[in-house]
């Protein structure tokens, strides 16, 4: 990369939320209203026919084959469906399928998207809920995972919530889904983290980065595992945040972002962090761009954002966080406006992981 590769500058944009972007199709001619249904119907006709008259010429057994076969093509694509990670695709391919006007912003993104594939040949979509900046960066950090973390090994990593909520009483905030809500929240909070453990071992412990994909894969599958998973992170997110606001209260050296993440009459203190942005996040508002940085502190690893929109300028590719772009893991994402983010898949097994 050119001089494109460089931090971002202190004046970033702090309101953005993950969404996802609609982009608009044209509509399908409408059908004859009077022709139509008769096409259709002896279409149906001549088809039944015809199944009539191979299956005079088939056995029974290679009859239920096929019908078997189809039928497990179509489970395998309804089990795709589940996934909140879609399969791979061409990332020049979707550049065009996504970007098809002539405008000048339809040409800078498409010119991003080509820089973006010199080193990046697939995409994978993420989905666009509020969840979609975490659930986009876990991916990427279980994927690449060959060693258990650090911070994962500490033995009183499924304490946690204990030990915050033995210093914070305001931890009972904490906002659960509508099934969760009657729940005991210690622990509940203690399953989240039970089960980022679980699963993390699980992928670490795959014997190739063809099973390590399947179990990531099947992780993303389901969507109550997933959303503790993510919950999970939210509270790694917490917890550095508590330590960097007492490391400020004592006047110790912290990342830059600190100063910015309590500078918001929101978020003067990590309760308030809590209660007016981490419970949103997920519900009804994404992950902010200083909170990019914090969620690069929480999973101690670089995420190295792609954010087409910012093409030719220095903050196309930006760091969360940028001072640790040497001693710590990196995940990639591509956004293409800072709220949405997807998953580059690179040429080579070349990730640092």
């Amino acid at each position: 990369m050119k001089d494109t590769e460089r931090t971002p500058s202190i004046e970033m944009e702090l309101e953005s939320q993950c969404v996802t972007q609609e982009k608009s199709s044209a509509p399908k001619p409408l059908k004859s209203l009077d022709e139509e249904p008769m096409r259709e119907m002896s279409a149906a006709v001549e088809d039944e026919d015809n199944a009539s008259e191979v299956d005079l010429y088939r056995g029974a057994e290679e009859i239920e084959e096929d019908q078997l076969e189809k039928n497990g093509a179509k489970g395998v694509d309804d089990f795709m469906d589940k996934c909140s990670i879609s399969p791979e695709v061409d990332i020049l391919i979707y550049s065009e399928n996504e970007w098809r006007g002539n405008t000048a912003k339809s040409a800078q993104i498409k010119k991003a998207y080509e820089e973006v594939h010199k080193s990046f040949s697939r995409l994978r979509r993420v989905r666009g809920d509020n969840y979609c900046a975490l659930r986009a960066t876990l991916f990427q950090a279980l994927i690449q995972s060959k060693e258990v973390p650090a911070w994962l090994q500490r033995e009183d990593f499924i304490q946690l919530p204990e030990k915050l909520a033995s210093c914070y009483d305001w931890l009972r905030q904490w906002r659960f889904t509508q099934e969760y809500a009657n729940g005991n929240w210690m622990e509940l909070l203690k399953g989240h983290m039970q089960l980022l453990k679980r699963k993390w071992l699980a992928v670490v412990e795959s014997s190739s980065a063809e099973e390590r994909q399947a179990v990531c894969d099947e992780i993303f599958r389901n969507e109550e595992e997933e959303y503790s998973l993510l919950e999970a992170v939210k509270l790694l997110m917490l917890n550095t945040a508590i330590e960097l606001y007492n490391d400020m209260q004592q006047e110790k050296d912290v990342p830059i972002f600190c100063w910015l993440l309590f500078a918001r009459d929101s978020s003067d203190t990590p309760c308030t962090f809590l209660s007016n942005h981490l419970n949103q996040v997920g519900f009804s508002g994404g992950l902010e761009q200083v909170e990019m940085f914090l969620l690069g502190y929480a999973l101690e690893l670089t995420i190295n954002v792609y954010r087409l929109y910012k093409f030719e300028t220095d903050e196309f590719l930006t760091f969360y966080p940028d001072d640790h772009k040497e001693d710590w893991p990196a995940v990639s994402l591509i956004t293409e406006d800072d709220r949405h983010y997807n998953v580059p898949v690179q040429k080579q097994d070349t990730a640092r992981l």
